[in-house]
């Protein structure tokens, strides 16, 4: 018999009278005697009682003798288990044994089970992952169903086991489980696969260093920062090498990377035991910034920022500059000094000193916010003093473990964003002018010629030496006064009215040089300079002869208002390869072969604040009363609308010092053949023009209508007239046939050119005459019409008559 079965047997080899009570003894004695007594008493037969009583005798020698086999044999008997027993019995090293009733309660289990699970748990409701509580529980039913069953991969906090379930006990009442551990987790691997990674970069970030020792010292892994702070190279592979060399500490026992020296921050060490069961001694590592020495010195506030970092951001081309707790400044690098323009002056005291007054509390608030809290960072909108008209964004953040250093300042340096800014701004500013100026002029050359048209005709009732004449030669005067003006802006917004050649630039300076020298005056040396092999540019001549007098005389202008009016003009050409162009990186300008104006003087430069805004209309240094404002607007618009740019800078002397302003025109090399001149044709003049005509007269502003009605009337033409497309249409369908139609070109409702397109149709050889204050060039491209003739406004009387009759003559 086992000891594990007589745990549980009842305890036998003793004599079954002495397992008897004397008392129980004497009763059934006592019985006997009466049972006998009353059997002779009711049948009065001794024969009888004597019968019963031998039975009664052999009755109880049967059950004695049973008695002594079963003092001498096996029993089925059972008594109250003795656990004891069977916790010595299942004592196994490494094989976790326990014994659980049908209600899953644990009624026995031996010292490797405590230790794994503890006394108070039993299976399946062990400590283990969602999956090997599923199996451990199909395991359980499975061993009660069929009286054995296994789980494995039973995966807990630090090992994964394997089970098995054996069903026992004689009425099967009784589970026996055994675990052995499959595998133990090594949660070192887990924690060095993290620190290498992201979460060691993050850490790091926050100031924390971490690596991973074993039991001897010798490290494991170590995270990117730990690898850099020790060896200058974040990707250093220090695994095997000894952690304590990579730290060194100083009299007062402050830790430091060996790397660094007391040059760097003292570092606190904390160190994490990773297994505490085991024998591996597997330890986190982990330095953080700030260090607190054995003696309870807080090294935080050190030294003030060490040379290494400050030659660090002096490298960085964001502008950076740290402060101490108070707000004071401690460092600048040279992109912050020359985003705040202080490159010569250097740092004031405080940031707050940097910024416009109105700005001041905030940034001083913010700035000592930022030093004394805890770390964070943020960023603010602020004026520099020197650019108070552009806020820039100011970048704060809290540092820590710097020494003095708490708050580093970050300031990109803008300038060329800003100078591209401006030009942006400066270029939308200029069309948008020009499309204003532009559309002013138009409407206002409609008034200009109802105003000369009617001038004209007066003229036509008074002779000269008339009280009324001067008069009215006054009004037609300052009439083509306002013209002027008006096509300087539609210069301006390119919209004037060009007769492009091609032609060579010396050629056009050479027509004006005399008029130039006697602008110029005495006082003034005037110098011309071309050079050799120049590209043929394609320009009207007569506009760029205006250009370069505008330029001439805005120079003398310049040379008049310094002392006594003496200096130099130098008007030259050169040629500019498009290897050039390239060559100067120039986001304006298209890579092209160029010929270029430039015309310098010395009348001492264009104040800086005022380089943006010269080529704007009405814009003029000049005392008041002196100048329209209109001349560089006018050279703008031409050159513009010719293809080419135009620039001004200012030319410094040897002292640094502007001496004067220098214009320089790009204008694009034209390609191809250069046409022959044709030889103008001898037009005939409408005096000349003898036949008549019906024509028919489409104008939708009632005065400019009402002047050429009069004006081709009195010229000998039948005019029919009328207010928009529509009613030209109408007139043609009624009234036609027509010689002609003169026509707006802006108009409600249909303009000119698409009604030219529905009469083309109906009347394919019609000459068309388009009246317009818009540039003929323009009107040329975007009007593709056949045979169509223009004239620009203003124009008067004898004009239209005159160019009428041309077009007519050249059609008849």
């Amino acid at each position: 018999m086992s000891n594990a079965e007589g745990a549980v047997k009842l305890q036998g080899g003793v004599p079954f009278l002495k397992q008897v009570h004397p008392a129980l003894l004497a009763g059934l004695c006592a019985a006997f005697l009466a049972s006998g007594a009353l059997v002779w008493w009711l049948s009065g037969e001794i024969i009888l009682t004597t019968v019963f009583l031998a039975g009664i005798v052999v009755l109880a020698g049967c059950i004695f003798a049973v008695a002594r086999l079963s003092a001498d044999g096996p029993t089925d008997e059972l008594a109250a288990p003795d656990w004891s027993v069977t916790v010595a019995a299942i004592e196994q090293n490494g094989v976790g044994v326990a014994i659980t009733d049908r209600a899953n309660r644990l009624t026995c289990a031996n010292r490797t089970y405590r230790e794994w699970f503890g006394a108070d748990v039993a299976p399946p409701n062990l400590a283990l992952d969602r999956q090997g509580l599923e199996a451990l529980t199909r395991a359980t039913r499975e061993a009660w169903r069929d009286g054995q069953a296994s789980a494995t991969d039973l995966q807990g906090s630090e090992r994964i086991w394997r089970a098995e379930a054996e069903r026992a006990g004689r009425g099967d009442d009784y589970l026996i489980w055994r675990f052995t551990a499959a595998e133990e987790l090594d949660q070192s691997s887990a924690i060095a696969d993290r620190i290498g990674g992201a979460f060691g970069d993050l850490l790091s970030h926050a100031g924390i260093e971490t690596a991973l020792v074993d039991g001897d010292g010798i490290i494991r892994t170590v995270g990117k920062g730990f690898a850099e702070r020790a060896s200058g190279d974040p990707t250093a592979k220090l695994v095997g090498q000894e952690f304590v060399k990579q730290l060194r500490s100083d009299d007062r026992d402050r830790i430091y990377f060996a790397r660094e020296g007391r040059k760097g921050p003292a570092q606190t060490l904390v160190q994490v035991p990773l297994d505490l069961h085991g024998p591996s001694g597997n330890a986190l590592m982990l330095l953080l910034e700030g260090g607190i020495g054995i003696g309870g010195a807080d090294e935080s506030a050190s030294n003030a920022a060490t040379p290494q970092l400050e030659a660090l951001l002096g490298a960085l081309p964001l502008g950076l500059a740290m402060t101490d707790r108070d707000g004071r400044f401690l460092f600048a690098n040279p992109a912050f000094l020359r985003a705040i323009d202080r490159e010569e002056g250097g740092l004031p005291q405080y940031p707050s000193d940097l910024v416009v007054k109105e700005d001041k509390g905030a940034l001083a608030d913010a700035v000592r916010r930022f030093g004394k809290g805890p770390a964070s960072s943020g960023d603010m909108a602020i004026r520099i003093r020197s650019q108070p008209d552009e806020p820039v964004s100011l970048g704060l953040a809290g540092v820590r473990g710097l020494g003095e250093a708490a708050v580093l300042l970050s300031l990109t340096d803008s300038s060329e964003e800003t100078k591209l800014k401006r030009q942006v701004a400066q270029a939308t500013k200029m069309q948008a002018v020009g499309q204003l100026a532009g559309g002013v002029a138009h409407d206002f050359n409609n008034v200009l010629t109802a105003i000369i048209g009617y001038c004209d005709l007066m003229l036509l009732r008074h002779t000269p030496g008339d009280s009324d004449y001067d008069d009215i030669q006054q009004i037609r005067a300052n009439s083509n006064r306002a013209a002027s003006l008006t096509r300087q802006l539609l210069a301006f917004s390119r919209q004037q009215t060009l007769r492009p050649e091609v032609l060579q630039l010396p050629d056009v300076v050479s027509e004006v040089s005399q008029l130039l020298k006697r602008l110029m005056g005495e006082k003034i040396t005037f110098n011309v300079r071309h050079d050799r092999d120049l590209g043929p540019v394609r320009a009207d001549p007569q506009q760029l002869e205006q250009v370069i007098v505008n330029l001439a005389v805005n120079a003398r202008d310049a040379i008049h208002s310094r002392g006594d009016g003496t200096g130099k003009l130098t008007m030259a050409t050169r040629r500019v390869s498009a290897g050039d162009i390239q060559r100067l990186e120039s986001e304006i300008i298209p890579v092209a072969d160029y010929t270029v104006l430039t015309v310098q003087d010395t009348g001492g430069g264009i104040p800086a604040e005022m380089l943006g805004k010269i080529f704007e209309p009405f814009f003029t240094t000049k005392e008041q009363g002196k100048g329209t404002g209109l001349g560089l607007s006018t050279v703008y618009g031409i050159v513009k609308q010719s293809g080419g740019f135009i620039f001004a800078d200012n030319v410094t002397g040897r002292d640094g010092k502007p001496e004067g302003a220098r214009f320089t025109v790009y204008l694009p090399v034209h390609r191809g053949e250069l046409p022959a001149r044709a030889e103008e044709k001898a037009e005939t003049a409408a005096s000349d023009w003898s036949g008549g005509g019906r024509i028919l007269l489409v104008e939708d502003e009632d005065m400019v209508r009402a002047v050429g009605e009069r004006a081709l009337t009195r010229a000998g033409y039948q005019i029919v007239t009328a207010s928009d497309g529509e009613e030209g249409l109408a007139a043609i369908a009624n009234d036609g046939p027509f010689d002609m139609v003169v026509s707006d070109v802006v108009m409600p409702g249909m303009d000119g050119p698409k009604m030219v397109k529905a009469l083309r149709k109906i009347h394919p050889e019609m000459p068309i005459l388009f009246m317009s204050g818009y540039a003929e060039e323009q009107l040329r491209k975007e009007i593709d019409i056949d045979r169509m003739h223009f004239i620009p406004k203003p124009f008067s009387v004898q004009q239209i008559a005159e160019k009428v009759g041309q077009v007519l003559s050249s059609n008849a």
